[in-house]
């Protein structure tokens, strides 16, 4: 089997167990072992939840045998194979996902689908090669620019496609049916310090923060219905970021060390543990400090504040702009 997570370190203390006991949970992007994703599931299942929908697109056998152990554990859990950027795939998983649930749909939502980038040169031009025509060149540097931004359109698809559609279908449903939900969106920190070489990546987490806000505009009267708030989290050691869990250079700038999955969830257990009102539209970053062998983990609000400024040689001479059918300015 290709589960490897030490499931016991998902069970974690009062009040953590606040967060998910009696809930039906559903999170994306879970099925692949050792990732994040699966981190949040064991942290659900293990910590009371009612049911876990088990999310994945192409990491089957691993979510496969994810939901085989967490089963095995007594834990009410079940697989969900969609294309979260597939507005058909998703919409036709809907009617499953309820009836896994017992006909009730889930109560808290964790979007957590993204992928990440192998890093290029953004902006930059690719340095040249000894014996290469210039012809050769502007092939090589066609196809890199063509891969690079292929690569980066599916990391913003994923991630923003993703969780838009997520939220349309399922806040929906709550509303329609008068059913309390809870959205959770996980960004990253690089979204508010970026980190080089990955701009699909940072651009992708960047917009998923307005997310909450944009929600709460849009269901007026209902919006006390839905509670949703943005997690930006640190480097954590998963698959995407093993070949840098080595390298103090590429993560050293945030923190001493990477977090271990279970560590992530648990950190993230304890904050949605916090009373509702607490969370509803915020961003919140998980902060890693202090030493290697003795990190510890705190989080912080950020406020993302809009700031306007006018400009004094605009404000100074306006433009006037008469109705369209009135005389011509002169």
């Amino acid at each position: 089997m290709a589960f490897t997570a030490p499931i016991e370190r998902f069970r974690f203390p009062e009040p953590c167990r606040e967060a998910f006991a009696g809930k039906r949970v559903l999170i994306t992007g879970s099925g692949r072992d050792g990732g994040i994703g699966q981190a949040f599931a064991l942290a659900a299942a293990m910590n009371g939840a009612a049911a876990v929908g088990v999310h994945f697109h192409r990491s089957y056998r691993d979510g496969f045998d994810l939901v085989a152990k967490l089963r095995e554990h007594g834990v009410k859990a079940f697989a969900l194979q969609a294309d979260v950027t597939n507005m058909r795939d998703l919409w036709a998983s809907r009617g499953y996902v309820v009836d896994q649930m017992d006909g009730g749909g889930p109560d808290l939502i964790v979007c957590n689908s993204g992928l990440t980038e192998k890093g290029y040169r953004f902006g930059r031009a690719l340095p040249e090669r000894e014996e290469e025509s210039r012809a050769e060149r502007r092939a090589r540097v066609r196809q890199s620019f063509i891969d690079n931004l292929e690569e980066s359109r599916t990391v913003l698809d994923t991630k923003i496609d993703g969780f838009v559609a997520m939220t349309h279908l399922w806040a929906g449903e709550a509303v329609y049916h008068g059913r309390p939900l809870t959205m959770v969106y996980v960004s990253s920190r690089q979204a508010i310090d970026p980190g080089v070489a990955v701009p699909g990546y940072v651009i992708a987490n960047w917009a998923v923060l307005p997310l909450p806000r944009v929600l709460r505009v849009n269901l007026g009267r209902s919006a006390e219905l839905v509670d949703a708030c943005c997690l930006m989290l640190p480097f954590v050691r998963t698959g995407m970021t093993e070949e840098y869990a080595d390298n103090p250079k590429v993560f050293g700038r945030w923190q001493p060390r990477m977090l271990e999955p279970f560590e992530a969830a648990r950190a993230v257990t304890e904050l949605l543990a916090r009373p509702g009102a607490e969370l509803d539209l915020g961003s919140f970053e998980l902060l890693v400090e202090g030493k290697p062998e003795a990190a510890r983990l705190t989080w912080s609000q950020v406020h993302l504040d809009l700031r306007e400024e006018a400009l004094g040689w605009s404000a100074a001479a306006p433009l006037v702009c008469p109705p369209a059918s009135g005389p011509a300015a002169t």
